[in-house]
């Protein structure tokens, strides 16, 4: 499994931004998919939005027009730009990273973002 670490979560008020990171350690092999999740206490992980080793982006509804997937792949790096966020995006987000024609799965400890006034 991956060693992957999110950072850049925290409290901010509704309509400003947030740019969380998700570093991931060692090797990536090719083809992989990368992605963020969120999860809010009593409901189940969700997907936020992904990125495959061609680029290929998808969103969820809920963020299409305010959040922005990308990657450093010599960095081996995940990011996730949210703008204009909202009270209903306070969740704990997870990286995940899916790696190499064995789909070795790797997750992400979590990392809070709260929006609030």
């Amino acid at each position: 499994q991956m060693q992957l670490a999110e950072s850049g979560g925290g409290l901010v008020q509704p309509g400003e931004s947030l740019r969380l990171s998700c570093a991931a350690s060692g090797t990536i092999f090719r083809p992989y998919v990368m992605a963020w999740y969120l999860q809010v206490p009593g409901k189940q992980r969700e997907l936020v939005s992904s990125i495959t080793s061609v680029g290929k982006t998808i969103y969820a509804d809920s963020v299409k027009g305010r959040f922005t997937i990308s990657r450093d792949s010599a960095k081996n790096t995940m990011y996730l730009q949210m703008n204009r966020l909202i009270p209903e995006d306070t969740a704990v987000y997870y990286c995940y990273l899916q790696d190499g024609i064995m789909r070795r799965d790797s997750w992400g400890q979590g990392i809070q973002v709260t929006v609030s006034s």
